[in-house]
């Protein structure tokens, strides 16, 4: 029998709710002024976008409230008005100060970086390895958001001719990571609230936001019963556990059962679509392939 409302869990409440509280929290100190708003300067790299796109579309809060009320957004390259020098003297300048810094997408090595330059300053390419040294030993807190910035993912995928690697890869501190293809944009709003509110979120031993990234997908899909009484799909469009198709849920940790995606109303196994383990490090190499219809199935 599918689970209509995986939500009636105390466990997934809880989670659901301590995140919806952050945002309320920091609501209600702006309104008091009793929040100083923090620099936020936020890298687009070698990736495609896809985090910048989806935070655009967060809704609890929405982006208009977190460029106005949380942070002041100093630099991001889609975004932003200035344009050429003036954009990167807006990002170098903030060196010598406060700031948070989230870095989306992987960073090309190749030809110390070449294959990557994020602008010209002075006259010089400013490369996506150099700014993430640059910027990153100075940050208070370093967020890699999205699966290229955690762990390189789809821009380090075989055969990487640009020689991507993660952040972490280039920095030798501690970096926030928020892995997912592209990121939730509740998972990095409610780890930036934490900041601004509490400091440094509680992560585990991989540095994921545990808040977020602490239960395993397979153990709250609304399909689970069927996975338990070996009802499985043998293909898309079958309202059964879609397992023996390669779903990555069982290795997946995340919450999307509970929060879901656009504005809370829909995820992909809701949708008939396996899940691709695209918020585990390894993605996409080691979850591939992301449809099989011939995995565990007897000759």
């Amino acid at each position: 029998m599918i689970e209509k409302n995986p939500g009636i869990c105390p466990m997934l409440n809880a989670s659901s709710g301590t995140a919806k509280n952050l945002i309320e929290k920091i609501k209600s100190e702006i309104m008091r002024n009793s929040l100083v708003k923090r620099d936020l300067i936020w890298l687009e790299l070698t990736g495609c976008s896809g985090n910048i796109i989806s935070l655009l579309n967060g809704s609890n809060p929405d982006f208009k409230f977190l460029i106005t009320n949380m942070v002041n957004l100093i630099y991001n390259n889609s975004l932003m008005a200035a344009e050429g020098e003036a954009a990167l003297d807006a990002l170098v300048n903030k060196t010598g100060s406060d700031y948070i810094l989230a870095v989306e997408g992987a960073i090309s090595t190749k030809n110390n970086g070449l294959y990557n330059i994020i602008g010209r300053w002075k006259g010089e390419p400013l490369t996506a390895l150099k700014a993430v040294q640059l910027l990153g030993d100075r940050a208070s807190h370093v967020i890699a958001v999205g699966a290229c910035a955690t762990h390189g993912g789809v821009s380090a995928a075989r055969p990487n001719p640009a020689e991507c690697v993660s952040v972490q890869s280039i920095l030798k501190r501690k970096v926030i990571k928020l892995p997912g293809c592209p990121c939730h944009p509740d998972w990095f709003l409610g780890t930036l609230a934490h900041i601004l509110l509490y400091g440094e979120p509680e992560l585990d031993d991989r540095d994921r936001h545990l808040l977020f990234y602490s239960m395993l997908i397979h153990d709250r899909c609304p399909r689970r019963s069927y996975f338990d009484n070996g009802v499985f799909a043998t293909r898309l469009g079958e309202k059964t556990c879609m397992f023996k198709l390669g779903c990555r849920g069982p290795v997946t940790r995340i919450d999307c059962p509970v929060r879901q995606w656009n504005s809370y109303v829909n995820w992909p196994i809701r949708d008939d679509t396996p899940c691709i383990g695209c918020a585990m490090f390894g993605f996409p190499d080691s979850m591939e392939p992301f449809i099989s219809y011939d995995t565990t199935r007897k000759r």
